[in-house]
């Protein structure tokens, strides 16, 4: 955000507020790092004095805000500072989500939402040779792709029937499913983690269904949750996330919010397109022109080297039907209305050189 911003204004002061380092490194490393070997420091390419000096900004790091005065614009921080502005932006994300797991071990789920926390996987990973995934949605096919790459034996656990539920046709899946299953991760679909417990050197995690697994490490990627209570305590409209209109403005004037933490026009969209559209407007309403996010048709690209996928799945509640075609090395799914017109689509393996001529034939969602 303050990136963009300082493309149109190279002068008005800029203060930044970070609960942790404050270095500059892009989130979406974290889920294909591990193959590649890189520690924390090697993800982070500029520190929080890096971005002071890049941005002109005062960078505040490893300092929490703790309240928000709406009216008057000032935040108060649990280091005692009092900071104010004439703008107030809320670019803080949002938390995994923790399953409440019964069992001695439940404590050590661990979960990757951060360079901290990669950092703290990473340590914990030294020696280990089993990994158990909850999860097989985007982040989580990602990261059991990563880890056999990086010789890990994987096994993940989702109540869905199969990967990438919530983004994919049912033979669409099965097509990620066989390619991933093909480099070794195993599968346990239809079925929940109901216990994590210390057993010998290791973990036995016990399944819904009674069976048990054993492993070294379990990873939770079942999800995020919007960060919504510091706005929440200042009064702000919240809903799945913090409340703001086309224009990204909250409801108290002066106060705006954008990436996973805001909820814009309705619409929750946790990913890295959406956020640069939400950062490129903003920083024009900033800068003096009022300027409302555009949604062009974002495709997702899934980082699994072992099958390539592309997905744009169709506005919630849109009515039609996915029109499938697999074939053995791609998957080519069309969502359409009952009109004909396409709504999404997803592509998997050879399939995916379509992405660009399908995309151009979806209207934009904002």
């Amino acid at each position: 955000m303050a990136r963009e911003f300082r493309k149109l204004d190279a002068q008005t002061p800029i203060t930044l507020v970070t609960r942790d380092a404050g270095s500059f490194y892009s989130k979406p490393m974290l889920s294909n790092a591990l193959a590649q070997n890189k520690a924390a420091n090697q993800i982070a390419l500029n520190s929080a004095n890096d971005m002071a000096r890049q941005l002109k900004a005062m960078v505040h790091a490893q300092v929490a805000v703790t309240n928000i005065d709406a009216a008057a614009l000032t935040v108060t921080t649990d280091n005692g500072l009092t900071l104010s502005g004439d703008q107030v932006v809320l670019a803080i994300g949002a938390d995994s989500i923790r399953l409440p797991l019964a069992g001695d071990a439940a404590g050590s789920v661990l979960s990757i939402n951060d360079l901290d926390d990669y950092t703290g996987f990473r340590a914990a990973l030294t020696g280990k040779q089993r990994v158990l995934l909850l999860g097989a949605g985007l982040i989580g096919c990602e990261f059991a792709n990563d880890l056999r790459l990086a010789g890990i034996e994987v096994a993940v656990v989702d109540p869905a029937p199969q990967p990438l539920g919530r983004l994919l046709p049912p033979q669409a899946a099965g097509f990620l499913r066989a390619a991933l299953e093909k480099i070794g991760v195993k599968f346990y679909f239809a079925t929940t983690v109901q216990a994590v417990e210390h057993h010998a050197d290791a973990l036995r995690v016990t399944l819904a269904t009674g069976q048990t697994l054993d492993t070294d490490l379990v990873l939770s990627a079942i999800g995020l949750k919007a960060r919504t209570e510091l706005a929440q305590r200042a009064g702000l409209a919240i809903q799945r996330g913090i409340v703001v209109d086309a224009g990204l403005q909250t409801s108290a004037p002066g106060i705006y919010a954008l990436g996973d933490c805001a909820e814009v026009a309705g619409l929750h969209l946790p990913f890295v397109m959406p956020l640069m559209q939400q950062a490129r407007a903003l920083a024009k309403t900033l800068a003096g022109t009022r300027t409302p996010v555009q949604y062009p048709a974002m495709p997702v690209v899934v980082k699994t080297p072992a099958c390539p996928t592309v997905v744009c799945p169709p506005p919630p509640g849109t009515e039609g039907s996915w029109q499938e075609e697999v074939s053995t090395d791609g998957a080519r799914a069309i969502f359409r209305e009952a009109s004909g017109s396409v709504r999404g689509f997803a592509l998997l393996g050879t399939s995916v050189g379509e992405k660009q001529a399908l995309t151009k034939e979806i209207p934009n969602l904002l």
